[in-house]
């Protein structure tokens, strides 16, 4: 298995359902570990093809506005890259095909660390939770441990160079029970800006700024941080 080397960067890798919820799940964090060197990779599961009351709308219209919309602000963040798998938005299931394709991106990036969506909740924010997020939240860590790690799983990933690859530790978002706050107050605004690119999903968006930074004020406020992003941390035995 290839190990990194000391001088390589801290690699993060954000698997999300949909185009915009990387930015608001962990847009602050994200655009701080970028801003301190940290490599932070994109993938998005879902074309994001149903998202929209737009009655003039069509599933391939949509798909392309918001891969736009998602490209512009991972280039606010700072991410690396981003890419997505193309699934089609409403119909995620934890599958076997469905963590292939997850296992096949953790295996090419080789991250130090997942952030992705907490499974367990159904409940978030006051409303009920998106199917697609449990989905992804399920396959993320059904692939992170044991399926990325052991290399009879896809054992064709092999043959084209994917090894098998462990993941250190992984940050789960919407989590009932946080552990682990992370001060966004240097990159509120980065995260607001990455946000305004969504407009296909949060239009014009004059009271969202207002609306998240009182968010992150009750979420920090308890640990006597003035904005932050909360999470569930897992270390993953070494």
């Amino acid at each position: 298995m290839q190990q990194q080397s000391v001088d390589e960067p801290i690699r993060v890798l954000v698997i999300a359902a949909h185009p915009d919820d990387p930015e608001f799940a962990c847009g602050g964090t994200s655009a701080r570990w970028a801003a301190e060197g940290k490599e932070v990779y994109y993938l998005v599961c879902t074309r994001g093809d149903r998202g929209s009351s737009d009655p003039e709308m069509t599933s391939e219209r949509l798909v392309q506005i918001r891969q736009g919309e998602q490209r512009a602000a991972a280039r606010v963040i700072g991410a690396k890259e981003v890419n997505f798998l193309n699934f089609t938005d409403g119909e995620l299931a934890p599958t076997y095909e469905f963590r292939e394709a997850i296992v096949r991106e953790i295996r090419r990036v080789r991250p130090d660390c997942v952030m992705t969506h907490d499974p367990t909740s159904v409940y978030t924010a006051g409303s009920l939770n998106h199917p697609d997020h449990r989905a992804v939240g399920t396959a993320t860590l059904d692939s992170v441990y044991p399926t990325a790690r052991d290399r009879l799983n896809y054992p064709e990933h092999e043959q084209t160079g994917l090894l098998p690859h462990k993941v250190k530790e992984v940050y789960l978002w919407g989590a009932p029970n946080p552990n682990v706050w992370v001060d966004i107050s240097s990159t509120f605004e980065t995260k607001i800006e990455s946000l305004r690119c969504h407009v296909s999903q949060v239009g014009k968006a004059e009271q969202l700024a207002e609306r998240l930074r009182e968010r992150a004020q009750k979420v920090g406020e308890p640990q006597g941080i003035p904005l932050a992003e909360a999470f569930f941390k897992v270390a993953m035995a070494r």
